[in-house]
């Protein structure tokens, strides 16, 4: 089993972007995380970071025939990323969208994802347990569903 994971906008960033509000954590230590968690569940990852919507779209349309699932964190393409939106909604498998921040806890603007109605569900609030919580989550519905 083979699970595509997606970082959007200014994740790359993260230990040093606004540690009050998504800790100190960097992505290469969620990325290092994900993999030992994948280890353990006995699937491999695919992993993406980039700061363009387009290269996040073009990643989704490549894995299409070879992942069975997705996690994305689409980052600050979750409230205007249309393009996005639409491509996780052409998939022929799950994908659970995933927030280090409760953004309904946020600024209002950030209240509203318009990439959740494309997904099968959204965890948020947990800080890099998100991701973790999320890979567990989409592996477990997998094998549920015979994946």
């Amino acid at each position: 089993m083979k699970i595509l994971i997606l970082h959007g906008p200014n994740l790359n960033l993260f230990g040093r972007r606004e540690p009050h509000i998504y800790g100190t954590t960097t992505l290469a230590q969620i990325n290092e995380r994900l993999t030992a968690l994948a280890t353990e569940l006995r699937v491999e990852l695919e992993l993406l970071q980039s700061n363009h919507e387009g290269a996040l779209v073009d990643k989704l349309h490549e894995c299409i025939d070879s992942v069975q699932g997705a996690l994305i964190n689409p980052a600050g393409l979750t409230q205007h990323g249309v393009s996005l939106h639409d491509a996780i909604k052409a998939m022929p498998f799950p994908v659970l969208e995933v927030h280090m921040s409760n953004i309904a806890a946020r600024e209002t603007w950030r209240a509203h994802s318009i990439i959740s109605p494309a997904v099968k569900g959204t965890i948020q609030g947990l800080g890099p347990h998100s991701y973790l919580a999320g890979l567990r989550a989409l592996v477990e519905m997998l094998r549920d569903a015979g994946g």
